[in-house]
């Protein structure tokens, strides 16, 4: 039947080679054998669009918009979504959870790669499992032929990418980019005419601020290295003591500015220690003691930083392409009745941000669980969202009850942990999106907490997450929205310190915590206000704005 179709469709127009030439001209006969081949697929197609029967499409979900096409020997797999307009040329590889805009055009024998085998050494590559971040394509991009894109970056807005180029990291929006690897040859489009007002003072800040970063991004790494803790370690500031999560925010920093991971070390010698403080009896990952060692015995699933681990430790490792070597079996193993029970049990009404900081670590244990094959208990998935969908307060879009005399920073900080490892993380729209965004306009006005010199990053990223999260499904009250972006990026610029980044709090000393959570701050405010393209770098590790997987087609 096939071979059939493949004829009709053909014609004498070669319409699987120049596919373009379909939507002008194709006879009615030649239209109602794409019909047929295409409506024996569950892909989602828009008016106009054309897939070659030459091509090998064997993708979960295929989404192409109007007008796009998929040419002949082009191979697709995984998860594809491009929008209105898009081309997969000739002989174009496109595998992985691939997502783009309008006007992508990829060119013959390209190849966007969204995975990646592990390499550990010991096991054969081909045996090790692989990896997935995905790749995100922005708007009216050309990406050139025989161009290699690897998994976890991110193209932006108006993007050229030269004929050949190997692209390792996110290409800024109207950035012209080639080599092996590549990088910027001119701009398409200049960082302020992207989408930003040249004359717009916080454009000239955030470049400014950028230019800094980039600069003193070994400097402020250098100087939280302490050589005297066991195989030398880094600290979150000089004169603190030894904690997992000071490694982690290393690794994020040092990939988001520097594109690398840090040194001293070998990246291979950090990642191998990070792997080994994982228990392999219940998947979690050990803290340290007081001396930098590794704290023996089991870790304890009640322990807050244990649970932060899971986030933290997961993406240190996940950015340089390495995993667990076991599943989370704590989150495996829960079955959806006792992880209901477990949900009606958090103190969501005293505590509410503990109780989302357990969802957040729950919620990515299953991220992890789900790269190595781990699916756990059948339902399990589905009972966390159902629950939280249907518990969420119909007033607040958020969970759990505002302790007396607290104001909403329990409920807020405990919303934007469960929604980061749920909603977020799993590509899930959010049960009332309005409705938070009114809950945190109104946090926002509290002094208490946002108050100039009251601020600290924690309660900061706690309320930029959720409004850009919303925004993603509202344009609800998004004028006030911006205005309070506006308000919180431009006071958290001026926080910076020279060589030593930023301190978590005011009055408190720079280090890796602080500067970890506001470069995440920064790139979400300024998404908010529409000029995060002027950075030319977005969070990758824990405060990825990309979804990491998706539980739905």
């Amino acid at each position: 039947m096939t071979s059939g179709l493949i004829a009709e469709t053909r014609g004498a127009h070669g319409f699987d080679v120049e596919p373009w030439r379909f939507r002008h001209e194709a006879t009615e006969a030649e239209r109602a054998a794409q019909e047929r081949f295409t409506g024996a697929h569950a892909w989602r197609l828009g008016t106009d669009a054309f897939v070659s029967p030459l091509a090998a499409v064997e993708t979960e979900d295929l989404a192409l918009g109007d007008r796009s096409y998929v040419a002949a020997h082009a191979y697709l797999s995984g998860s594809v979504r491009l929008g209105a307009d898009s081309t997969v040329n000739y002989g174009a590889v496109v595998r992985g959870t691939v997502r783009g805009g309008r006007g992508v055009r990829i060119g013959a024998h390209t190849s966007l790669l969204a995975f990646n085998h592990g390499m550990e050494p010991g096991t054969e590559v081909f045996r090790q499992p692989l990896t997935s971040r995905g790749i995100t394509v922005g708007d009216d991009v050309w990406i050139g032929s025989h161009v290699v894109v690897l998994d976890g970056v991110h193209v932006g807005d108006h993007a050229v990418l030269a004929a050949g180029a190997v692209v390792t990291k996110d290409v800024p929006a109207g950035a012209v980019v080639g080599g092996n690897p590549a990088r910027l040859i001119r701009w398409r489009v200049p960082p302020a005419a992207a989408g930003a007002d040249p004359h717009d003072e916080l454009v000239g800040a955030l470049q400014e601020f950028e230019r800094r970063a980039r600069d003193q991004a070994g400097d402020l790494l250098a100087r939280c290295w302490d050589p005297g803790l066991p195989g030398g370690q880094f600290v979150d500031r000089p004169g603190a003591g030894p904690t997992v999560r000071a490694q982690c925010d290393a690794l994020e920093i040092a990939a988001l500015l520097l594109d690398d991971a840090p040194g001293p070390l070998p990246a291979g010698e950090q990642l191998d220690r990070l792997q080994a403080l994982q228990d392999s009896g219940n998947g979690l990952v050990r803290r340290f003691d007081t001396n930098g060692s590794p704290v023996p015995g089991t870790p304890d699933p009640t322990d807050g930083d244990v649970l932060y681990h899971v986030l933290c430790v997961g993406y240190a490792l996940d950015l340089h392409g390495r995993r667990f070597h076991h599943p989370v079996h704590h989150a495996a193993r829960t079955s959806p009745a006792e992880l209901v029970a477990a949900l009606d049990g958090l103190p969501w009404a005293t505590r509410a941000w503990g109780a989302g900081a357990w969802v957040d670590a729950f919620g990515t244990a299953l991220r992890w669980n789900l790269d190595l094959g781990e699916p756990g208990a059948p339902g399990t998935a589905q009972a966390l969202f159902g629950w939280l969908t249907l518990r969420t307060d119909p007033r607040t879009g958020v969970w759990g009850t505002p302790p007396a005399g607290e104001g909403a920073l329990q409920v807020v900080n405990g919303f934007y942990r469960a929604s980061r490892g749920t909603f977020a993380q799993f590509d899930v729209p959010l049960p009332r999106p309005e409705r938070l965004v009114d809950t945190v306009l109104a946090h926002l006005r509290d002094q208490r907490f946002f108050a100039p010199d009251r601020r600290n990053a924690c309660n900061v990223l706690d309320v930029a997450h959720p409004l850009w999260l919303a925004g993603r499904q509202t344009g609800h009250r998004r004028e006030e929205v911006v205005a309070a972006a506006r308000g919180l990026l431009t006071e958290a610029l001026r926080t910076w310190r020279d060589g030593r980044g930023f301190a978590f709090a005011v009055g408190r000393e720079p280090g890796l915590q602080g500067t970890e959570m506001w470069l995440a701050v920064v790139w979400l405010l300024a998404d908010l206000c529409g000029v995060a393209d002027v950075l030319g770098f977005r969070p990758r590790g824990v405060h990825r704005p990309e979804p990491a997987l998706a539980l739905h087609p």
